[in-house]
Protein backbone atom coordinates (compact mmCIF):
# COMPACT_ATOMS: atom_id res chain seq x y z
CA UNK A 1 0.00 0.00 0.00
CA UNK A 2 2.98 2.59 -0.13
CA UNK A 3 4.09 1.42 -3.45
CA UNK A 4 3.92 4.11 -6.19
CA UNK A 5 3.39 3.79 -9.96
CA UNK A 6 5.45 5.27 -12.39
CA UNK A 7 3.28 8.78 -11.93
CA UNK A 8 4.34 8.50 -8.44
CA UNK A 9 0.83 8.13 -7.71
CA UNK A 10 -0.09 5.75 -4.41
CA UNK A 11 -3.03 3.32 -3.77
CA UNK A 12 -4.83 6.43 -2.49
CA UNK A 13 -4.27 8.70 -5.58
CA UNK A 14 -5.32 5.65 -8.00
CA UNK A 15 -8.78 5.01 -5.36
CA UNK A 16 -9.54 8.44 -5.89
CA UNK A 17 -8.41 9.36 -9.07
CA UNK A 18 -10.46 6.49 -10.33
CA UNK A 19 -13.85 7.03 -8.44
CA UNK A 20 -13.77 4.25 -6.53
CA UNK A 21 -15.30 4.41 -3.08
CA UNK A 22 -15.18 1.08 -1.70
CA UNK A 23 -11.26 0.94 -1.91
CA UNK A 24 -11.25 4.75 -0.63
CA UNK A 25 -13.82 3.81 2.67
CA UNK A 26 -11.30 0.52 3.23
CA UNK A 27 -8.01 2.60 3.27
CA UNK A 28 -9.87 5.04 5.63
CA UNK A 29 -11.13 2.34 7.74
CA UNK A 30 -7.07 0.65 7.91
CA UNK A 31 -5.76 4.34 8.75
CA UNK A 32 -8.42 4.91 11.57
CA UNK A 33 -7.38 1.44 12.75
CA UNK A 34 -3.55 2.51 12.73
CA UNK A 35 -3.06 -0.43 10.16
CA UNK A 36 -1.49 2.48 7.89
CA UNK A 37 -0.08 5.47 8.55
CA UNK A 38 -1.98 9.20 7.47
CA UNK A 39 1.17 9.92 5.41
CA UNK A 40 -0.48 7.65 2.50
CA UNK A 41 -3.44 10.07 2.25
CA UNK A 42 -0.77 13.00 2.16
CA UNK A 43 1.20 11.86 -1.13
CA UNK A 44 0.91 13.97 -4.42
CA UNK A 45 1.63 13.30 -7.66
CA UNK A 46 4.58 14.03 -10.40
CA UNK A 47 2.29 17.51 -11.07
CA UNK A 48 1.93 18.28 -7.90
CA UNK A 49 -1.87 16.92 -7.37
CA UNK A 50 -3.38 15.39 -4.10
CA UNK A 51 -5.99 13.56 -3.49
CA UNK A 52 -8.29 16.62 -3.53
CA UNK A 53 -6.93 17.41 -6.77
CA UNK A 54 -7.99 14.49 -8.48
CA UNK A 55 -11.25 14.04 -6.80
CA UNK A 56 -11.75 17.26 -8.38
CA UNK A 57 -11.08 16.41 -11.83
CA UNK A 58 -13.47 15.45 -14.21
CA UNK A 59 -14.36 11.57 -14.56
CA UNK A 60 -13.29 9.49 -17.16
CA UNK A 61 -16.09 6.93 -17.60
CA UNK A 62 -20.11 7.86 -16.58
CA UNK A 63 -21.47 7.50 -13.86
CA UNK A 64 -24.53 5.30 -13.64
CA UNK A 65 -27.09 8.00 -13.51
CA UNK A 66 -29.57 9.44 -15.55
CA UNK A 67 -28.80 13.12 -17.27
CA UNK A 68 -26.19 15.01 -17.19
CA UNK A 69 -27.46 16.93 -14.36
CA UNK A 70 -26.90 13.91 -12.48
CA UNK A 71 -23.81 13.61 -13.66
CA UNK A 72 -22.55 16.88 -11.90
CA UNK A 73 -24.08 16.10 -9.16
CA UNK A 74 -22.12 12.97 -8.32
CA UNK A 75 -19.25 14.84 -9.51
CA UNK A 76 -19.94 17.21 -6.97
CA UNK A 77 -20.98 14.42 -3.71
CA UNK A 78 -17.43 12.56 -4.61
CA UNK A 79 -15.58 15.45 -4.52
CA UNK A 80 -17.11 16.96 -1.00
CA UNK A 81 -16.45 12.96 0.08
CA UNK A 82 -12.95 12.93 -0.39
CA UNK A 83 -12.73 16.87 0.58
CA UNK A 84 -14.24 15.68 4.44
CA UNK A 85 -11.46 12.99 4.40
CA UNK A 86 -8.84 14.71 3.47
CA UNK A 87 -6.94 17.44 6.28
CA UNK A 88 -7.94 21.25 5.70
CA UNK A 89 -4.63 22.22 4.44
CA UNK A 90 -4.94 20.41 0.85
CA UNK A 91 -7.44 22.75 -0.41
CA UNK A 92 -5.05 25.67 -0.41
CA UNK A 93 -2.21 23.42 -2.15
CA UNK A 94 -1.32 24.08 -5.60
CA UNK A 95 -0.04 21.69 -7.98
CA UNK A 96 2.36 22.14 -10.62
CA UNK A 97 0.07 23.95 -13.01
CA UNK A 98 -0.86 27.05 -9.98
CA UNK A 99 -4.50 25.73 -9.01
CA UNK A 100 -6.17 24.41 -6.65
CA UNK A 101 -8.94 21.60 -5.91
CA UNK A 102 -11.15 24.42 -6.32
CA UNK A 103 -9.99 25.89 -8.89
CA UNK A 104 -9.73 22.41 -11.67
CA UNK A 105 -13.12 21.10 -10.72
CA UNK A 106 -14.06 24.92 -12.08
CA UNK A 107 -12.15 24.15 -15.54
CA UNK A 108 -12.79 20.35 -15.68
CA UNK A 109 -16.74 20.39 -15.07
CA UNK A 110 -17.26 23.79 -17.85
CA UNK A 111 -18.33 21.63 -20.15
CA UNK A 112 -20.69 19.25 -17.90
CA UNK A 113 -22.28 22.52 -16.22
CA UNK A 114 -23.39 24.03 -19.62
CA UNK A 115 -24.49 20.23 -21.02
CA UNK A 116 -26.57 19.98 -17.14
CA UNK A 117 -28.22 23.50 -17.70
CA UNK A 118 -29.18 22.32 -21.10
CA UNK A 119 -30.54 18.79 -20.35
CA UNK A 120 -32.42 20.52 -17.11
CA UNK A 121 -33.56 23.67 -19.57
CA UNK A 122 -34.87 20.87 -22.42
CA UNK A 123 -36.86 19.12 -19.19
CA UNK A 124 -38.53 21.61 -17.84
CA UNK A 125 -39.94 23.57 -20.72
CA UNK A 126 -41.57 19.96 -21.90
CA UNK A 127 -42.75 19.59 -18.47
CA UNK A 128 -44.03 22.92 -18.07
CA UNK A 129 -45.34 23.44 -21.22
CA UNK A 130 -47.71 20.18 -20.69
CA UNK A 131 -48.24 21.52 -16.59
CA UNK A 132 -49.54 24.36 -17.98
CA UNK A 133 -52.11 22.71 -20.38
CA UNK A 134 -53.22 20.83 -16.80
CA UNK A 135 -53.70 24.14 -14.89
CA UNK A 136 -55.98 25.75 -17.58
CA UNK A 137 -58.13 22.44 -17.83
CA UNK A 138 -58.00 21.52 -14.18
CA UNK A 139 -59.30 24.98 -13.11
CA UNK A 140 -61.83 24.74 -15.66
CA UNK A 141 -63.10 21.43 -15.12
CA UNK A 142 -62.66 22.25 -11.04
CA UNK A 143 -65.49 25.24 -11.98
CA UNK A 144 -67.91 23.61 -14.37
CA UNK A 145 -70.52 21.12 -12.10
CA UNK A 146 -71.67 18.35 -14.31
CA UNK A 147 -75.21 17.73 -14.32
CA UNK A 148 -76.33 15.20 -11.76
CA UNK A 149 -73.66 16.71 -9.30
CA UNK A 150 -75.80 17.49 -6.28
CA UNK A 151 -77.99 14.25 -6.62
CA UNK A 152 -78.10 12.35 -3.03
CA UNK A 153 -77.59 9.14 -5.01
CA UNK A 154 -74.32 10.63 -6.65
CA UNK A 155 -73.48 12.12 -3.56
CA UNK A 156 -69.81 10.01 -3.21
CA UNK A 157 -68.94 10.50 -6.59
CA UNK A 158 -69.30 14.42 -6.70
CA UNK A 159 -66.96 14.36 -3.61
CA UNK A 160 -64.34 12.40 -4.97
CA UNK A 161 -65.09 14.61 -8.19
CA UNK A 162 -64.71 18.18 -6.08
CA UNK A 163 -61.69 16.54 -4.61
CA UNK A 164 -59.62 15.08 -7.34
CA UNK A 165 -60.03 18.34 -8.95
CA UNK A 166 -58.74 20.23 -6.36
CA UNK A 167 -55.92 18.17 -6.34
CA UNK A 168 -55.32 18.14 -9.91
CA UNK A 169 -55.11 21.97 -10.03
CA UNK A 170 -53.12 22.49 -7.15
CA UNK A 171 -49.76 19.86 -8.37
CA UNK A 172 -49.90 21.17 -11.85
CA UNK A 173 -49.52 24.59 -10.43
CA UNK A 174 -47.00 23.52 -8.22
CA UNK A 175 -45.17 21.77 -11.03
CA UNK A 176 -45.54 25.11 -13.20
CA UNK A 177 -43.78 26.78 -10.56
CA UNK A 178 -41.01 24.20 -10.20
CA UNK A 179 -40.26 24.21 -13.66
CA UNK A 180 -40.12 27.91 -14.08
CA UNK A 181 -38.22 28.25 -11.22
CA UNK A 182 -35.63 25.93 -12.85
CA UNK A 183 -35.66 27.82 -15.96
CA UNK A 184 -35.18 31.10 -14.23
CA UNK A 185 -32.00 29.51 -12.19
CA UNK A 186 -28.70 30.32 -12.88
CA UNK A 187 -26.83 26.91 -13.40
CA UNK A 188 -24.37 27.81 -11.20
CA UNK A 189 -21.97 25.13 -10.13
CA UNK A 190 -22.49 24.56 -6.57
CA UNK A 191 -26.72 24.54 -7.52
CA UNK A 192 -26.17 21.47 -9.11
CA UNK A 193 -25.41 19.37 -5.60
CA UNK A 194 -28.52 19.77 -4.52
CA UNK A 195 -31.41 23.12 -5.49
CA UNK A 196 -31.86 22.03 -9.21
CA UNK A 197 -32.31 18.64 -8.99
CA UNK A 198 -34.44 19.18 -5.76
CA UNK A 199 -37.09 21.52 -7.52
CA UNK A 200 -36.60 19.00 -10.70
CA UNK A 201 -37.94 15.80 -8.00
CA UNK A 202 -40.81 18.28 -6.31
CA UNK A 203 -41.94 19.05 -10.29
CA UNK A 204 -42.22 16.16 -11.21
CA UNK A 205 -43.85 14.46 -8.41
CA UNK A 206 -46.43 17.37 -8.48
CA UNK A 207 -46.58 16.93 -12.11
CA UNK A 208 -47.49 12.63 -11.79
CA UNK A 209 -49.60 13.29 -8.98
CA UNK A 210 -51.53 16.31 -11.30
CA UNK A 211 -51.68 13.39 -14.11
CA UNK A 212 -53.06 11.09 -11.92
CA UNK A 213 -55.89 13.37 -10.10
CA UNK A 214 -56.93 14.74 -13.33
CA UNK A 215 -57.27 10.94 -14.49
CA UNK A 216 -59.48 10.45 -11.72
CA UNK A 217 -61.55 13.79 -12.36
CA UNK A 218 -62.27 13.20 -15.50
CA UNK A 219 -63.27 9.60 -14.95
CA UNK A 220 -65.57 10.83 -12.04
CA UNK A 221 -67.04 13.51 -14.11
CA UNK A 222 -67.75 11.68 -16.88
CA UNK A 223 -69.63 9.35 -14.65
CA UNK A 224 -72.17 11.90 -14.13
CA UNK A 225 -73.03 11.68 -17.95
CA UNK A 226 -73.43 7.70 -18.51
CA UNK A 227 -74.55 7.30 -14.79
CA UNK A 228 -78.33 6.53 -15.53
CA UNK A 229 -77.46 4.18 -18.77
CA UNK A 230 -74.48 2.50 -17.25
CA UNK A 231 -75.13 2.46 -13.60
CA UNK A 232 -73.19 -0.01 -11.38
CA UNK A 233 -71.07 -1.05 -15.26
CA UNK A 234 -70.49 2.52 -15.13
CA UNK A 235 -67.78 2.96 -12.28
CA UNK A 236 -66.32 -0.58 -12.34
CA UNK A 237 -65.61 0.44 -16.68
CA UNK A 238 -63.39 3.38 -15.38
CA UNK A 239 -61.62 1.72 -12.90
CA UNK A 240 -60.30 -0.83 -15.11
CA UNK A 241 -59.52 2.25 -17.65
CA UNK A 242 -58.16 4.09 -14.65
CA UNK A 243 -55.56 1.21 -13.53
CA UNK A 244 -54.99 0.23 -16.92
CA UNK A 245 -53.42 4.01 -18.09
CA UNK A 246 -51.71 4.60 -14.63
CA UNK A 247 -50.00 1.71 -15.23
CA UNK A 248 -49.05 2.53 -18.34
CA UNK A 249 -47.79 5.03 -17.28
CA UNK A 250 -45.65 4.04 -14.44
CA UNK A 251 -43.85 1.26 -16.35
CA UNK A 252 -43.06 4.42 -18.69
CA UNK A 253 -41.90 7.00 -16.62
CA UNK A 254 -41.32 5.34 -13.07
CA UNK A 255 -38.15 3.99 -13.29
CA UNK A 256 -36.27 7.02 -14.98
CA UNK A 257 -38.07 8.82 -11.96
CA UNK A 258 -37.23 6.31 -8.94
CA UNK A 259 -33.46 6.28 -10.17
CA UNK A 260 -32.85 10.39 -10.46
CA UNK A 261 -34.97 10.47 -6.97
CA UNK A 262 -32.22 7.67 -6.08
CA UNK A 263 -29.29 9.43 -7.40
CA UNK A 264 -30.19 12.60 -5.96
CA UNK A 265 -30.49 11.29 -2.16
CA UNK A 266 -27.45 8.69 -2.41
CA UNK A 267 -25.01 10.32 -0.17
CA UNK A 268 -21.18 8.83 -1.60
CA UNK A 269 -21.70 8.24 -5.25
CA UNK A 270 -21.40 4.85 -6.89
CA UNK A 271 -19.46 3.39 -9.68
CA UNK A 272 -20.54 0.73 -12.10
CA UNK A 273 -19.07 -2.40 -11.44
CA UNK A 274 -18.56 -4.95 -14.16
CA UNK A 275 -18.00 -8.39 -13.82
CA UNK A 276 -15.68 -10.44 -15.50
CA UNK A 277 -16.89 -14.13 -16.00
CA UNK A 278 -13.85 -16.88 -15.58
CA UNK A 279 -13.68 -20.31 -16.75
CA UNK A 280 -14.01 -22.78 -14.49
CA UNK A 281 -10.96 -24.60 -13.54
CA UNK A 282 -9.12 -26.56 -15.57
CA UNK A 283 -9.61 -24.61 -18.53
CA UNK A 284 -7.46 -22.35 -20.35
Amino acid sequence: MYDVDEKKKNIVLLAVEHKQPHVFELLLSLKRKGTITNSVFCEVDNDGNSALHLAATKADFIWPVPGAASQMQWDIKWYEYVKKSIQPRFLLLRNKHGNTPEEVFTKTHEKLVTMGGKWLTSTSNACSVVAGLFVTATFTMSTTVPDGVNEDKHKQASKMFAGSSFVSFCTSLIAVVMFLAILTSGYRERDFRWTLLAKLLVGLTAFYVSIASTLVSFSTGHFFVFANQLNSAASSLYVVICLLLITLFAFAQLPLYFHLLWATLKKVPQPKYMLIPRWPYGKD
